[in-house]
């Protein structure tokens, strides 16, 4: 037997009215989330989430509810993820395939979405609190998938702090995805309680007033952050047009431009450490006179780290391409050199590349042979120099691994090349989710961007200095000392203590919600489509 309780009447017409075009109202909702996501950093619109929520729970079928959750997730990757076709544009015959890779990713995404609001609907007949509480874990466990088995952590739903310092402190705690859960209870709270209590216009409020939590716990951690000076920096932004990099006849012409910065004078000492971006030189850097020339810019005494290909043989003959991020002295030494092991599918490596390539699907980066991932996290250093953690590119967008998990490095090195996505979403998305890393780690963290956005990132992920997107120039400054490490780092385990305390709460609210029913029909503890 069905449920029979109908949707509180205090809803009223105009939820009637919104309701009646309830595909509209998906996608509509969907755009709205986006608008909390960098850049426009629009906090309130991550209560898009309630308007989901309703719709799940007042779809006619399990089927209509999915659909809801695809043209939400459709929606909200869409506006979110659009910039990533503008790298297919960069190279001569690969725009043909912008729409459908994008369009192809975004599905799979919004796939997510919809076994949230499916789950949803499943689960209203357990009550409110239990439909809320399913909705909640869906959409997180969602993003584990992607991130952790997908490998594509892009955008978790805690980057809606990001424009704070105080809004992302909760992450030294608890994490990304265990803070990103407690965001999207915090997101369905108006609906969940607006439902429970009969259209009353306090869950809206106390939703409100809940958001501001975040930001409590953040003040709480900087109001004790004490800013220790450590070593100085000098971070070259080159910004070079992804379209002109790579043409040969230019790549002289740009690797002067990195050593014309790299020479600028000093008003101060001269720094430690003198970092260039990712792919900054485009010459083989185990030829000596490649490594002469940049020891001119090399202050003595300090150390150049930048990021260049790596092509060599390997003892079976196979050829090997690395993406590497390497560590030169004064006199032009490698001192240490790191290779990416995190690669950017179809950007670095073509997967099931037999079968695609029958369709000429390539890799968007220069050359047919795919780059090979280093071996794993690994720590540099160099005397008088800070031990680092590298991370090239994409890298610095995965939770909690940021170093190699020995506790030696005391400093976060990021380089990349987002002059891939143009002036779009995409690098202010990166940044937002290099800053989580030095939140979660405690470390403090330099930023080399082609053409943005470079910076120097405090322990607590507040920016000290920073280059904006489409600058050319430097950054001279002093990296603070990292900090004692996060809780996160020292109790592992907090992360599922969270979740373990959430379900408890959703669980007491829940007996307490039955108890308070017990003399009502039984009927009114369900949940039923709307006729």
């Amino acid at each position: 037997m069905s449920a029979t309780v109908s949707t509180p009447p205090a809803i009223g017409s105009l939820w009637q009215r919104v309701l009646a075009r309830p595909r509209l109202l998906a996608l509509a909702s969907g755009l709205v989330l986006a608008l909390a996501i960098p850049p426009v950093n629009l906090l309130p619109a991550v209560f898009a989430l309630s308007l989901l929520f309703h719709l799940s729970l007042e779809a006619k079928s399990g089927k209509r509810a999915a659909l809801y959750g695809l043209l939400f997730g459709f929606a909200y990757y869409l506006a979110t993820l659009y910039w990533v076709g503008i790298a297919f544009f960069q190279l001569p015959g690969a725009g043909r395939f912008a729409p459908p890779a994008v369009l192809l990713l975004v599905l799979v995404h919004a796939l997510f979405t919809a076994a949230a609001s499916w789950g949803t609907w499943l689960a209203r007949r357990l009550g409110m609190v239990a439909a809320g509480a399913v909705f909640v874990l869906l959409w997180t466990a969602g993003e584990v998938v992607r991130g952790e088995l997908l490998r594509f952590p892009w955008n978790p739903i805690a980057i809606v702090w990001s424009f704070s310092d105080l809004g992302l402190q909760p992450i030294a705690w608890i994490g990304v995805y265990a803070f990103g859960l407690l965001t999207v209870q915090l997101a369905i709270l108006p609906a969940w309680l607006w439902r429970a209590e009969g259209g009353r216009l306090w869950p809206l409020l106390a939703g409100g007033l809940l958001l501001a939590a975040p930001f409590f716990v953040g003040w709480l951690r900087l109001d004790h952050a004490s800013g220790q000076e450590g070593i100085g920096v000098r971070i070259v932004q080159p910004n070079i047009p992804q379209f002109h990099k790579w043409k040969p006849e230019l790549r002289e012409r740009w690797l002067k431009r990195h050593l014309g910065l790299a020479a600028l004078p000093y008003e101060g000492p001269p720094p430690s450490l003198v970092l260039w971006p990712e792919s900054a030189v485009p010459y083989r850097v185990e030829d000596r006179e490649i490594r002469d020339i940049l020891a001119r810019v090399v202050p003595e005494g300090s150390y150049l780290a930048f990021g260049a290909e790596r092509y060599f043989e390997a003892p079976d003959g196979r050829p090997v391409l690395t993406n590497s991020l390497y560590l030169l002295d004064d006199g032009g030494n490698i001192i240490d050199r790191y290779d990416k092991v995190d690669l950017v599918p179809f950007g670095e490596y073509v997967p099931f590349r037999d079968v695609l390539a029958r369709f000429g699907i390539r890799k968007l980066t220069v050359g047919g042979l795919d780059f090979t991932p280093g071996p794993g996290r690994r720590t540099l250093a160099g005397d008088g120099l800070w031990p680092m953690s590298p991370l090239i590119c994409y890298e610095a967008a995965f939770p909690n691994a940021a170093t190699d998990g020995t506790s030696h490095a005391r400093l976060l090195v990021n380089i990349t090349n987002d002059a891939w996505f143009g002036n779009s979403s995409g690098p202010y998305q990166h940044f937002a989710k290099v800053r989580m890393r030095a939140v979660e780690t405690g470390l403090p963290l330099i930023r080399a961007a082609n053409t943005g956005i470079s910076a120097i990132v405090d322990p607590f992920g507040r920016v000290v200095e920073m280059l904006p997107l489409g600058e050319t120039g430097v950054i001279d400054g002093t990296v603070p000392a990292a900090i004692a490490p996060p809780p996160l780092q020292t109790r592992p385990w907090l992360p599922y203590a969270a979740v373990v305390g959430w379900l408890l709460v959703i669980a007491l609210i829940d007996l307490l919600r039955k108890r308070a029913h017990k003399e009502v029909s039984p009927e009114r503890a369900l949940i039923r489509p709307r006729p």
